[in-house]
């Protein structure tokens, strides 16, 4: 069978044309199917971020840190805030409470002998003494300063 009355110049120079034409409707067809970029977003690159391979770390030592919210520990033989007092060794007297810390300031009530108190406040030195601002558990208007050489620690009740 012979071809060469079929390939001449004019069917070759369609078959490019067709070609071209289906080429061209393609890109056409692609270009408008294709989803727009909107320029709000715009073109952003990709960052890289390079982790480094782990590497050898030595034990960490432990340190004592201190919490700062923590309680300190107080001795229970000793006055200190929130621990409880009593009055002692004052007799039938009683002992001023005073109401800033000091010989010379205003009495505001006698406390009695084994009245007991919760310390709040304190201590401040005056006049040769040590003072605790002391409140009374059963009644807060019974407050004041006292001198610590007539107040014994006592347990919570």
């Amino acid at each position: 069978m012979d071809l060469r009355p079929y390939l001449n110049r004019f069917v070759i120079a369609g078959a490019f044309i067709t070609a071209a034409m289906l080429i061209l409707i393609t890109l056409i067809l692609i270009g408008w199917t294709s989803p727009r970029f909107s320029p709000e977003v715009g073109f952003a690159p990709a960052d890289l971020t390079m982790i480094p391979a782990p590497t050898h770390t030595p034990a960490a030592s432990a340190t004592l840190t201190l919490d700062p919210y923590a309680s300190p520990t107080v001795d229970p033989t000793t006055i200190h805030i929130n621990g409880y007092v009593q009055i002692s060794e004052v007799g039938t007297d009683g002992l001023r409470i005073r109401s800033a810390p000091g010989l010379n300031t205003e009495t505001v009530f006698l406390g009695g002998e084994s009245e007991v108190f919760l310390v709040k406040d304190g201590p401040q030195e005056a006049d040769g003494y040590t003072w605790w601002y002391l409140v009374a558990s059963y009644d807060d208007t019974r407050a004041g300063w006292a001198a610590a050489d007539f107040l014994s620690v006592v347990p919570e009740p």
